[in-house]
């Protein structure tokens, strides 16, 4: 856990240092938000749940396709030599899931502002939103270690990602809309299990098979 937490510290402090990074996605949040907006000035509530998750799907790619893609040959050696795969995997997966959480929190608050709130369980909304960011870094990280092995990572990323995104972004809409009717918690459940599910398989997949592409 030790070693966990220094490799978490390190990559908010390289993003800290590097603050024109989180700064243009947040652009890219209100930019689009805002181009929605004037697209789309009325829109009823299954309309406003989807242009969400479209939003909050593009700003992960964006946020976490740099986990492995961005590192060098040199700082990769380097990892090698002072921890091992499962921890900088783990690690990578918690870094990106705060930074994919904060993004949906900031995404939505702007959302709110320029489209108005119909969702009428708010607290389960939030819930989902939180499993939703956790399984867009968890799968979009592991994407990334897999696309930074090729040479044309930049193009491989976008290709892996939305093929395998769409179960968890289907379960994501439809647990959501229950949320935006209002609907007891008690149907939303099930939904709120397959998503902490699939999160779960695609952590457990990473933790088991990453070593192997890490060795490569």
């Amino acid at each position: 856990m030790k070693t966990i937490a220094q490799l978490i510290k390190k990559d908010l402090l390289i993003e800290w240092r590097q603050r024109y990074a989180i700064s243009g996605i947040l652009i890219h949040i209100f930019s689009a938000t805002f181009i929605v907006y004037l697209s789309v000035r009325i829109v009823n509530a299954p309309t406003w749940n989807a242009l969400y998750w479209v939003i909050m799907l593009f700003t992960s790619v964006s946020a976490v396709a740099k986990s492995f893609i961005a590192e060098g040959r040199g700082k990769n050696l380097y990892y090698h030599s002072i921890a091992t795969p499962q921890e900088i995997i783990i690690s990578k997966i918690i870094y990106n899931s705060m930074l994919s959480v904060f993004l949906g929190a900031t995404s939505i608050l702007v959302y709110i502002l320029f489209m108005n709130n119909p969702v009428q369980n708010t607290a389960s909304y939030l819930l989902i939103v939180l499993l939703g960011c956790i399984g867009f870094s968890s799968t979009f990280t592991m994407l990334s270690a897999i696309a930074s092995k090729s040479g044309s990572s930049n193009l491989l990323m976008p290709v892996l990602s939305f093929p395998i995104i769409i179960p968890l972004l289907l379960v994501l809409i439809k647990a959501s809309k229950k949320s935006m009717d209002g609907l007891e918690m008690s149907l939303i459940w099930p939904d709120l299990g397959i998503l902490l599910l699939l999160n779960l398989m695609v952590v457990v997949m990473a933790y088991v098979l990453f070593p192997f592409l890490w060795k490569e």
